[in-house]
This record gives C-alpha cells, sequence and structure tokens, in this order.
C-alpha cells in the first residue's frame, strides 16, 4: 500500500493538472457514482489526507462544493495524461475515474475507494485521522499523545495505525524502528524519546515527498535503500546478520514487518529458522507467530 509521501505526490500532481481549470468529462466508474456528473465545475484543489486523496471541485448550480475522495489501497494508482491521449496500456477494465479538463486528463486506475460528499461532510471521511506527517499543519504534540496513549501497544501496530498517525505504512514503520533499534513488537514505552522518534518520521517522509524513490539510507544505489524493508534473508547493511520478515497486528488486518535480530532490541516473533527470501520472491518460509523476548 504506498505511503503518505506516494499520496502526497499524486495529490501534487494532481492539483498541478487540475486545479483552476473546468472539467468538461467526469466519469466515475463506482456503483454508488455511475450517475454523477461533475462537467462544468471548476477544480478547487486537491490535497492529500494522510493515504487519502480530495479532489474539492466547486458548487454548481444548487449544489455546494464537492470532494471526490479515493484512496489508493494496494493497486491502486492516479495517472495524468495530455487530453486526447489514449490511456496507455491500462486496462479499460481497472478504470475506476476520468476527470477531463481541456489540457489535461486524470485516470484513477483500480482505486481502492471512491466517494463523493459535500465538502462540509469531509470529516466523515478522514475525520478519524490522526495527524499528518506531512500536512502543513502537522500537530506532535497530538501526535505524541496519540502514540503514547497505549503504552503496551506493540510499536509498529500503533504506527500502522491511521488514527495514531497519518501516512505512515510498513515501509517507513520498520525503518524507523530500524533506526531506533527496537523492534517493531516492542511496547510504545520502550521509546526512550518519543519527541525525537516523531521528528524522526517526519524528517523521513519530507525528505521522500519529492523524488519517487523512498530511501531511508541516504545510499540512492539499488538493493541499498532501505536497513530492513524488503530485505528479508539479505545481510543487514549494518551488522551483515540476516533481517527477517513476520506478521504484525491482528489477521486478517495483519501486516509484514521487516527487522534486523542482530540490531534490533525488544520481542521478536519465533520461527522455525529456515531462510527467507526478500520479498516478492517465491518460495519465502512463513514464520509462526509465537513470540520470545529478546535483550
Amino acid at each position: 500500500m504506498p505511503e503518505g509521501d506516494t499520496v502526497w505526490r499524486t495529490a501534487r500532481r494532481l492539483h498541478r493538472a487540475l486545479a483552476g481549470r473546468e472539467l468538461l468529462v467526469s466519469d466515475l466508474r463506482w456503483p454508488s457514482l455511475a450517475t454523477v456528473d461533475l462537467s462544468g465545475r471548476e477544480v478547487l484543489e486537491v490535497v492529500s489526507a494522510g493515504k487519502h486523496v480530495l479532489t474539492r471541485v466547486a458548487a454548481g448550480g444548487d449544489d455546494p462544493p464537492l470532494t471526490l475522495h479515493s484512496h489508493l489501497r494496494m493497486e491502486g494508482s492516479w495517472f495524468v495524461e495530455r487530453t486526447g491521449d489514449p490511456h496507455g496500456r491500462r486496462s479499460a477494465s481497472g478504470i475506476r475515474a476520468v476527470l477531463t479538463t481541456a489540457e489535461w486528463t486524470a485516470v484513477g486506475h483500480k482505486l481502492g475507494m471512491l466517494d463523493l460528499v459535500s465538502t462540509d461532510r469531509e470529516a466523515e471521511l478522514v475525520g478519524h485521522l490522526g495527524p499528518d506527517l506531512l500536512s502543513p499543519g502537522w500537530d506532535p504534540e497530538e501526535a505524541r499523545r496519540r502514540l503514547l496513549a497505549d503504552p503496551a501497544r506493540e510499536l509498529g501496530a500503533a504506527l500502522l495505525d491511521q488514527r495514531v498517525l497519518a501516512g505512515v505504512g510498513t515501509l517507513y514503520m520498520a525503518e524507523a524502528c530500524f533506526l531506533v533499534r527496537l523492534t517493531p513488537w516492542s511496547p510504545v514505552s520502550d521509546l526512550e524519546d518519543p519527541e525525537g522518534f516523531l521528528a524522526l518520521l517526519h524528517r523521513l517522509l519530507h525528505v521522500n515527498k519529492d523524488r519517487p524513490a523512498q530511501v531511508t539510507t541516504g545510499d540512492l544505489r539499488h538493493g541499498r535503500q532501505h536497513f530492513a524493508h524488503a530485505r528479508s534473508g539479505l545481510p543487514c547493511l549494518r551488522c551483515a546478520g540476516t533481517v527477517r520478515v513476520a506478521p504484525i497486528g491482528v489477521p486478517p488486518q495483519d501486516r509484514t514487518a521487516f527487522y534486523c535480530p542482530g540490531c534490533q532490541v525488544g520481542p521478536t516473533p519465533t520461527d522455525d529458522g529456515r531462510p527467507q527470501r526478500p520479498l516478492g520472491s517465491s518460495g519465502r518460509a512463513a514464520p509462526t507467530r509465537g513470540y520470545r523476548a529478546r535483550r
């Protein structure tokens, strides 16, 4: 699932293409929105809220300003093309939204969510989110309060909970935990410097929001961009031990968490010790869900 920096960059690209322009065509291929027509309305702005994209359009006739809300989930994406160009090699069956202006066309492909509400009701869709790490109104004090609200909670699970922080996914969760040398299954209370940890997360997302490559090591070379994420079975860049992966969270909402047993202290899931291949490889051994303590 795309992280907050990727969604922020998507919203910025849509804003540059659509904002201040009139929609000539709107084709929303979503069951509940199939009869909606936004043509004739001006796009006011496109912004991100954590992992959500909010496209705000002006009032039309007796109708109020509206917000088209989309979420990419695992496979979704927005593409921007010159109006009149074919929609590339993307399958027509995957197209969920088409917003066309005189110059640019935005195509939402395999979107995970699509909603339309009056702009004054946006909170019904994103009001539950915690502080957005990439928002101009980033509130570190509120973020600290939410993060520390349940000291016994697994740190990785808390970071993935968008009600705590908006925009963190498995990549930044794993990398931030690695950088403070705690396993993702460590309790939140093990953080020695919560303020510094939140500042680290804030810096990681900000550094990467303007570039397509998400780099947490400072090394842009392929295979050296991350310390732990997606490196199961590979040598740790810090200690040369083997990076491992295990589930975190409660099924079916559990996610993958990568960690280095040599560099990170705290609880770690046990597994059968078989070699694990990098994320995306076939044949990776599935870890068991038991736990053991490491200090």
